[in-house]
């Protein structure tokens, strides 16, 4: 399976914040990074709905490794980019404390019709997440693959969870960016879908009846995509680590080619209702690896840790057929280290400081990196 002889691809798209280095605040100057990005960066990198939000995306990449390869090569051109300008960029979830009202929105199209729509919930929309599509071999198992894949969402939810501040507070929450982006329409937790057929005449409906413009406005935190032949994953906060982001990558992977083993040899995984697993998202989402999730199947809780543990174990044999080793077992580095949500707090419990706490995010952001470097 390694190499190109699969067809269960890596494509990882990252969100960054753009911060100035002496006030530590979030500045809207994506427009001036494109001038110079678009030549450099060329498609990899996109602006997004505020000015302060720059995506990087990946090539299609045969295995971890090669995605390895290119997030650091497109962070490392970014970073480069931003120094252009006196600035710095940062991987979290949500920036410490700068507030969505003082930054600026990216002149588009697009984007002046979807604060029209949405108002001030647009507006607010201040996050920063991790995209990952896995390749899949066809849409109609696809479809099962996603609907089995909703299970898994809680866990990787708590493994990346980045973003316990807003506005300057200590939410209480390991990841408080799915609390601001749920406030939109067509996202969480997907119900399942029969058929192919189904899910394709859902998103018709929807554009033909005015909800949607295009089917890329289902927001879920699972989705097959609605152009390309992949599973995204979106349920992640942005990471802060290289490590982190490409460890969830490959947990991800591996996951998807259990999942389509599984139905390829009608072996049944049991299917949960969205009810259930929304149990367990919030769960993710206060309190991260820390808390305990249900396991519906016995009827009770069980330590998120471990319930980890019990993935790793499922998709070992996936593990070694993908050569992903180095990066699941970074895994093991975050359940004993914590997650990047764990390590912002440790900081602001040592100094109180919330700018401690940026710069803390774009220390562990330009780890790996090959500054000097551009894309």
């Amino acid at each position: 399976m390694q190499g190109r002889q699969h067809v269960f691809t890596l494509g990882i798209e990252e969100e960054f914040q753009i911060i100035d280095p002496d006030t530590r605040e979030l500045r809207s100057h994506i427009q001036e990074i494109l001038a110079d990005g678009k030549m450099l960066l060329r498609e990899h990198v996109k602006p997004e709905m505020h000015q302060s939000v720059v995506e990087l995306g990946t090539e299609v990449c045969s295995d971890t490794r090669s995605a390895r390869q290119q997030v650091v090569k497109l962070r490392s051109g970014l970073a480069g980019l931003a120094e252009r300008h006196g600035l710095k960029i940062a991987s979290a979830g949500t920036h410490p404390f700068s507030h969505w009202m003082d930054q600026q929105i990216t002149a588009d199209e697009r984007y002046a019709t979807i604060v029209q729509d949405m108002q001030q919930i647009a507006r607010a929309n201040l996050i920063f997440g991790l995209h990952v599509h896995v390749g899949i071999p066809d849409r109609e198992t696809g479809i099962q693959v996603m609907n089995q894949a909703r299970y898994f969402l809680p866990h990787f939810y708590a493994l990346s969870t980045n973003s316990p501040f807003w506005l300057g507070q200590n939410t209480g929450l390991k990841a408080y960016r799915q609390m601001i982006f749920e406030r939109f329409p067509r996202t969480g937790v997907p119900d399942t879908f029969e058929s192919l057929s189904e899910y394709e005449d859902y998103l018709k409906l929807l554009v033909s009846t005015g909800c949607i413009d295009n089917a890329k406005k289902i927001w879920w935190d699972v989705r097959l995509h609605p152009f390309f032949d992949t599973i995204e994953f979106r349920i992640c906060d942005a990471q802060s680590r290289v490590d982190d982001t490409l460890a969830l990558a490959a947990l991800m992977q591996a996951v998807v080619l259990k999942l389509h083993k599984f139905l390829r040899q009608n072996v049944t995984f049991r299917m949960y209702r969205r009810r259930l697993i929304d149990e367990n998202r919030w769960r993710a989402g206060r309190y991260g690896l820390d808390g305990k999730l249900i396991d519906f199947g016995r009827a009770c809780e069980v330590d998120e840790r471990d319930l980890i543990h019990e993935i790793l174990h499922f998709v070992a044999p996936e593990v070694d057929e993908l050569g992903s080793h180095a990066e699941m077992a970074h895994v093991e580095r975050i359940l004993q280290e914590g997650t990047g949500a764990d390590r912002q707090l440790r900081v602001w419990e040592q100094t109180g400081n919330i700018r401690a706490v940026v710069d803390h995010i774009v220390g562990e952001t330009y780890e790996a990196l090959e500054l000097g470097r551009e894309a």
